[in-house]
């Protein structure tokens, strides 16, 4: 699939917005999704993800700002990222930026989110494995119901589907 805007390179970006029901998707090259993001999303320009997110991080954390430096100056051993880099730009440096700056993050993504683990909709397109632990995890929870309520006709074919499942998992995907 080709960028919508410049028609040159592959889509790898793809924005869904949905406006009084109405379902518009984007598909975009990396770059020209970076020239978007810049401009807002087509929201106030100073309302990018990056001024969203850096403003959100300047919030109080056991008495002190995310982003103040303590003792030592905090960075990411393989990028270098630091935290007060972090809170002025919004971006994280790398994978590894998340260890690093676990502590700070998991109060303001559970803030954010209401949950440090992603539990909403996973898109049709890219979400196999995803929905696959999805469904293991609420097979899984019914499963334990049906035990405490001891119901094990019920528990046994939940236990064999949730094997299914894995299976299916083990196996790379959906069939």
């Amino acid at each position: 699939m080709q960028c919508e805007r410049c028609n040159e390179r592959p889509a790898t970006v793809h924005l869904t917005e949905i406006t009084n029901g109405q379902k518009q998707e984007t598909h975009l090259c990396e770059v020209c999704a970076k020239e978007i993001q810049l401009q807002g999303f087509g929201l106030l320009p100073q309302m990018n993800l990056h001024n969203f997110l850096a403003g959100l991080l300047n919030y109080e954390f056991n008495g002190s700002k995310f982003g103040q430096q303590e003792a030592g100056v905090k960075a990411c051993a393989k990028c270098g990222v630091a935290e007060s880099q972090f809170v002025k730009k919004g971006l994280l440096g790398c994978g590894d930026c998340y260890p690093c700056f676990e502590e700070k993050l998991q109060p303001l993504l559970r803030r954010i989110h209401g949950n440090t683990r992603h539990t909403g909709k996973v898109p049709e397109r890219t979400g196999g494995n995803a929905r696959l632990l999805k469904e293991i995890e609420n097979m899984k929870r019914k499963l334990t119901e049906a035990v405490s309520r001891e119901e094990f006709e019920l528990a046994a074919e939940l236990r064999d589907t949730v094997r299914q499942l894995e299976k299916r998992l083990e196996e790379g995907g959906e069939a």
